[in-house]
């Protein structure tokens, strides 16, 4: 895809961050979008911004685990558009806590959001894009699809399942000679609002000596370092070299080769950078699943 000019995007998560740059700077390029969040007022905002850019924008309110909701929305936005020839799907959500004590309902609703939304909006517009003929699916994964944390492990989890997942697909895509192709994204640290909106379950206070409005505070300043504008620009420059995976950011792109030059032992690394950022675990108490 050389040109985003007439052509028409679905983007997930387009009230605020990655959606809402991705959204703007499409439509600055001549592409009409179908815009979709659970923040429909932002949403709007996003809808308006882009708007002035000349191109035909149509918005709804969407919860990606919601797998019927998912489906009615692409064949609402071939209905309203007349195609569509990518899909951004882009949503995602933040849980900090500790995979021993992690509620199953709150492990339920990240892989809900951050990995079968994936798979929802892939396997919805999937038929839509390939009857285009020209066709492309971005999954947005992350850093932590390529490296682990501790207190990430449930969105560890989610992220490495977008990963594998549109790996495979992007394969299967090529043996077919589909008209249509598939990029996975790993983004590093990038000044959203995800951690500020996340979720932090209270045994993290025990871990970290930090309240829950000063860890979200001092995990939205450690990721805070690429804008969601030059997000956005490497995102579509990817697309249009056609790239199997899009690295974000300078802090991705280092981490990456550090995880490739030492292997597993960078579990080491982290552990002893944990061990400083945060008091001795003590007194914790295992909660209901």
């Amino acid at each position: 895809m050389k040109s985003f000019k007439n052509k028409v995007a679905a983007i997930t998560g387009a009230a605020s961050g990655m959606g809402r740059t991705l959204a703007v700077e499409l439509a600055r390029r001549g592409c009409h979008l179908a815009l979709s969040d659970v923040n429909e007022a932002d949403l709007a905002k996003t809808a308006e911004l882009a708007g002035q850019h000349g191109v035909r924008v149509t918005i709804a309110r969407l919860d990606v685990a919601n797998r019927e909701a998912v489906y009615a929305w692409a064949d609402q936005v071939v209905r309203d558009h007349g195609k569509v020839n990518l899909i951004f799907n882009n949503a995602g959500v933040a849980l900090t806590t500790l995979l021993e004590h992690v509620k199953i309902s709150d492990f339920e609703w990240i892989m809900g959001i951050n990995f079968w939304g994936v798979v929802y909006g892939t396997q919805a517009f999937l038929p839509h894009l390939k009857a285009s003929g020209d066709g492309h699916i971005i999954n947005t994964s992350s850093l932590f699809g390529l490296m682990s944390v501790p207190s990430q492990g449930t969105y560890n989890s989610s992220k490495f399942a977008v990963r594998g997942y549109t790996e495979a697909l992007r394969m299967e895509l090529e043996l077919e000679d589909a008209p249509v192709s598939a990029t996975c994204v790993h983004p590093g640290g990038i000044a959203t609002n995800i951690a500020m909106a996340g979720k932090v379950d209270p045994i993290m206070e025990k871990v970290t000596g930090l309240s829950e409005e000063k860890q979200k505070r001092r995990a939205n300043k450690a990721i805070s370092t690429t804008t969601p504008e030059s997000a956005a620009l490497q995102i579509l420059a990817a697309v249009e070299r056609n790239d199997r995976r899009v690295l974000v950011g300078y802090d991705a792109k280092l981490l990456d080769k550090l995880v490739r030059l030492i292997g597993a032992s960078y579990q080491a690394l982290i552990v002893r950078q944990f061990r400083k950022m945060n008091k001795p675990r003590q007194g914790t108490q295992k909660s209901a699943a």
